[in-house]
């Protein structure tokens, strides 16, 4: 049973060593790789740290190393700009003609009994829940979940194993529809 655990902590060791030996060797021509594709030096850093992430986690052998750290890299550039194409529900509201941002979270979440207020919250929320029946149900799904539940898109497909990168485009179709659904609601409420 001792000769097993050596062993093991042997091979632990030998991988260790080499995925040192690779960080050491790829990881400049991978941080350039990274810059010229993504827009700050933060976000380059962190994909280069997802990348090495990756390769410890891998338990499959790799035949060709370069090509598989610059493969991953590219995917997790193109995952990194997938996330940040996420529309907020924020952004199913557009700005007063003055430029500045209309407050429309603080009219609809208002409690007071004014009956304007009220008229409005129930407008909203009729409206809304009309689009989101229009939609297909993976896409409300989506959407209900993510911005409405608060749950991360992450936890959304650990519990459902749909991939995070297919959850984001549900939502954001979603939100596409709810735009268009709520742009005369939204004129009508524009001046108020």
């Amino acid at each position: 049973m001792m000769a097993a655990d050596t062993i093991n902590i042997q091979m632990s060791e030998s991988k260790s060593n080499s995925i040192t030996a690779i960080v050491k060797s790829y990881s400049r021509r991978l941080m350039g790789f990274i810059r010229k594709r993504v827009a700050n030096e933060a976000d380059a850093e962190d994909i280069l740290q997802d990348v090495f992430y990756q390769l410890l986690g891998n338990k499959e052998p790799i035949d060709q190393i370069t090509t598989w750290l610059f493969t991953v890299a590219r995917n997790k550039i193109t995952d990194r700009s997938r996330k940040k194409q996420t529309v907020p529900m924020d952004g199913l509201f557009f700005e007063a003609e003055d430029g500045e941002p209309v407050e429309w979270m603080e009219i609809l979440m208002d409690n007071s009994s004014n009956p304007e207020t009220l008229y409005l919250r129930t407008l909203f929320r009729e409206t809304l829940k009309e689009a989101l029946d229009e939609l297909p149900e993976d896409q409300k799904q989506a959407f209900i979940l993510n911005e409405m539940d608060g749950i991360p898109f992450k936890q959304i497909a650990d519990e459902t194993g749909i991939p995070v990168n297919t959850l984001i485009s549900r939502k954001r179709y979603a939100v596409l529809h709810l735009r268009t659904k709520l742009a005369d609601l939204h004129e009508a409420l524009k001046n108020y």
